[in-house]
């Protein structure tokens, strides 16, 4: 059986869970291929960790050269993270003439248009299924099977970090803190766990869809981002009790016919009825709107060696179907990435407000009317805790611009009896 051989660039959770489903279904993958894949040779940091391994000498090795300079190797697997050197070894890869698979979400938001275009330059063809919701399809989804589609918005949970400790908190009343550490030990968060706290993990995640689905080239510091490390116990439990679950949301939505998008990654209330809400733990959903399929969630593991295994060992048997049927799929991306939007904005929305306020009479009165003269009204009204000299009023307005919504907040701060403006969340729609 003709055999089409891989250079694997990385060996930790994702790089061994490649490695363990290629040889587990090892029968089943030359079976749909007709093609047995091997693995040549693996990048790792330290070689001799595996130098009591009953394996060939080099087979790991800490030399990029031996993997990127060998004429045998027709597929790089990139499973090393980080921006650096992971990127000069893609760019290598591609200008040696080999294909190449990654799940490398931060390389692929900054320099996807770059790399697309140099694989088409070389004929080769660059895979990274894995770069956004685990072993979630959503790249196929949306290249194959939604291709007759416009898509009209996709709103997501795509960090299982923060949505296991966002399930935590409202499952057990636990403290932000008390999940995130959880998290840690349950290996669900890193040691440092900023990019997904503060939510640039989902901002390099729907960069990379934005690209995909609309064909539009957003920076990934150019999305409108806030994480959830404000988010308390008092947030969960007014949502609880108004009818909502708190979710990390990355949204990007088009807007007819003006080239703009409304994008963000953001905190918000998710209500009960809504299919999002039901998302818990380290599981990643999105939901999508076609003009054609109306709308539609994809649903599952958002990380970890084996979900996010399998959509590289799938990137992986694409490429191979390629090589055999020697079909080179020109443009397949940079042609729809030509294009950058007219601007971006986070779009109008409800919002859910929470002030702390000092307990005397009028100043619910004089809080409406501000927002009154912004054109903003309101859904809700909820006030906590009597009998203190302050207490907590909740809002939750109608859909605003957030601009508007901003210019009257600063007039609200200019009033005596407002303490603080204790918390500021989007409200999702009910579809």
């Amino acid at each position: 059986m003709e055999k089409v051989i891989v250079g694997l660039m990385g060996f930790g959770n994702i790089g061994s869970g490649f490695a363990a489903i290629l040889e587990e279904n090892k029968e089943q993958i030359e079976c749909s291929l007709s093609r047995s894949i091997v693995i040549k040779r693996i990048l790792v940091k330290d070689p001799e960790n595996f130098t009591d391994l009953n394996i060939t000498e080099e087979y790991f090795t800490g030399n990029a050269d031996l993997i990127l300079n060998d004429p045998e190797i027709d597929i790089v697997v990139e499973l090393i993270g980080g921006v650096h050197p992971a990127y000069e070894y893609i760019t290598r890869a591609i200008e040696s003439g080999k294909h190449v698979v990654t799940a490398n979400k931060a390389i692929m938001a900054i320099y996807g248009r770059e790399l697309f275009a140099l694989a088409d330059k070389n004929r080769v063809s660059i895979r990274f299924e894995g770069s956004v919701g685990g072993g979630i399809p959503i790249i196929a989804s949306l290249t194959r099977s939604l291709a007759g589609n416009q898509i009209e918005e996709i709103v997501g949970i795509i960090n299982g970090t923060t949505n296991y400790i966002l399930t935590r908190m409202y499952e057990s009343n636990m403290s932000f803190q008390d999940a995130l550490s959880e998290a840690q030990a349950k290996g669900f968060a890193e040691a440092d766990p900023s990019s997904d706290i503060e939510g640039e993990d989902a901002a390099y995640k729907i960069s990379i869809l934005t690209h995909v689905a609309f064909g539009v080239y957003v920076k990934p510091e150019d999305i409108p981002c806030t994480g959830i490390g404000q988010i308390s116990e008092t947030e969960i439990e007014f949502a609880n009790e108004l009818g909502y679950k708190i979710k990390l949301l990355a949204t990007v939505r088009r807007n007819n016919g003006n080239g703009s998008l409304d994008i963000h990654v953001h905190p918000t209330l998710v209500p009960f009825e809504h299919p999002l809400s039901s998302i818990n733990h380290e599981f990643n959903a999105l939901f999508i709107k076609g003009n054609a399929i109306g709308d539609l969630m994809l649903y599952g593991k958002g990380a970890g060696s084996l979900p996010t295994g399998s959509a590289v060992v799938g990137d992986v048997m694409e490429i191979v179907r390629i090589m055999k049927n020697d079909v080179f799929e020109e443009k397949l991306y940079t042609s729809r990435y030509h294009i950058e939007p007219t601007s971006i904005s986070l779009g109008a929305s409800a919002y859910y407000l929470r002030f702390k306020v000092k307990d005397k009479p009028g100043v619910l009165g004089k809080i409406t009317t501000t927002f009154g003269k912004s054109d903003i009204s309101l859904q809700s009204v909820v006030q906590k805790g009597r009998g203190g000299s302050s207490v907590d009023l909740t809002l939750i307005t109608h859909e605003a611009k957030r601009d508007r919504l901003d210019a009257a907040l600063n007039e609200i701060r200019k009033i005596d009896e407002v303490e603080k403006v204790s918390s500021i969340l989007m409200v999702q729609k009910t579809p």
